[in-house]
């Protein structure tokens, strides 16, 4: 190969490579934003911020500007379907105001089309279910707009920047530290010592006695079986079965019933927090995507069974995809334990 045809090679990988960043970088500026419309029958506005295939941002439910119910929202974009998928992961604020009941009660999981039928109009056409992905009992139409959002926050000036630099993953990620704060969590103030009622004048509260005396016998109280998915998560013993690398920019997970299919269901919990509910494993994967961003140093995602089907232990075949490396493990999970699968960054 002569020097003019390799740099005519080069070129054309140099022509090649900037042409896929430009469609990256426009297809996360087109997502990227303020989405008005309905969910779930429900007046809604999502802002959603694209960074790598995942999706952040936050979601407002409402009927006034005085009656809503806002969350923080995970999520990401399916390249191969071109389509948004996010949830609702936490409420962050509740506001209730006027005679109807305030709307958003129901935390969902979405999955919209990304269209942009001509005009510059853009739309997210999909349904929604109540983060369990094999029922879908409602619908999303939401359509993209460039006019003030009715509800202002910290992500409007990412999203008004998103071309100018706020498109960093380490300023979306020092965003979403501010924006999942949840703002109804009281701040803890250590008590005063003294409080000054005159100038120059101090009253210090009186010591509080305290009483010496043995406490009474309290009657014996029989033990219960917890009854709900989280009383089942935190009384259980958890047990890790397999530790993950986290690399790349997402993490896709299969769960199957393993061997025979006999009814069992499962929760999934990450770091403490529940993703999804109720899913009843089957000889068809229930899929779920996680990204790395939203992994902590060391996370743990821990199945919990929520019955034991037909033969029990509750059992799980997983599949974990990270980039091309292929992890897989036979999970178990009992009255007494929980399964955990841990993940590294």
């Amino acid at each position: 190969m002569t020097f003019r045809q390799h740099s005519k090679s080069c070129l054309k990988a140099f022509l090649f490579f900037s042409l896929l960043l430009l469609m990256l970088s426009t297809k996360a500026q087109m997502v990227t934003g303020v989405w008005q419309g309905k969910i779930n029958g429900q007046k809604t506005e999502v802002k959603i911020i694209k960074s790598g295939d995942s999706i952040t941002g936050t979601s407002y439910y409402y009927s006034s500007p005085g009656n809503y119910r806002r969350y923080s929202i995970r999520g990401y974009f399916d390249e191969a379907a071109n389509q948004v998928v996010w949830w609702d992961d936490r409420l962050i604020e509740e506001k209730e105001g006027g005679l109807l009941s305030t709307p958003g009660k129901t935390p969902l999981l979405s999955r919209a089309d990304f269209n942009c039928p001509g005009s510059g109009v853009m739309l997210l056409d999909g349904s929604s279910n109540e983060k369990n992905e094999e029922i879908k009992d409602g619908t999303v139409h939401l359509q993209k707009t460039d006019r003030d959002p009715r509800f202002h926050d910290e992500w409007d000036w990412v999203i008004e920047n998103f071309t100018a630099g706020t498109n960093d993953p380490d300023v979306i990620d020092s965003v979403s530290l501010v924006a999942f704060r949840t703002k109804q969590e009281p701040v803890f103030r250590e008590p005063p010592v003294a409080r000054a009622s005159k100038p120059g004048r101090v009253i210090v509260p009186e010591e509080k006695k305290v009483d010496t005396r043995p406490a009474p016998e309290q009657p014996a109280i029989a033990a219960t079986t917890p009854k709900t998915i989280e009383e089942k998560f935190t009384t259980r013993k958890k047990k890790i079965f397999t530790t993950i690398k986290a690399e790349g920019d997402s993490i896709t997970l299969q769960f199957y019933d393993n061997a025979i299919v006999d009814g069992d269901s499962i929760s999934l919990f990450l770091d403490g927090r529940m993703l999804f509910s109720h899913i009843k494993l089957s000889d068809k994967p229930y899929t779920l995507k996680l990204a790395v961003t939203d992994l902590q140093p060391e996370s743990e995602m821990t199945m919990v069974a929520e019955n034991l089907g037909a033969i029990p232990p509750n059992t799980s075949y997983m599949v974990a995809m990270v980039g091309d490396k292929r992890y897989a493990a036979n999970l178990a999970s009992t009255e007494e334990s929980s399964a955990v699968i841990r993940f590294r960054r």
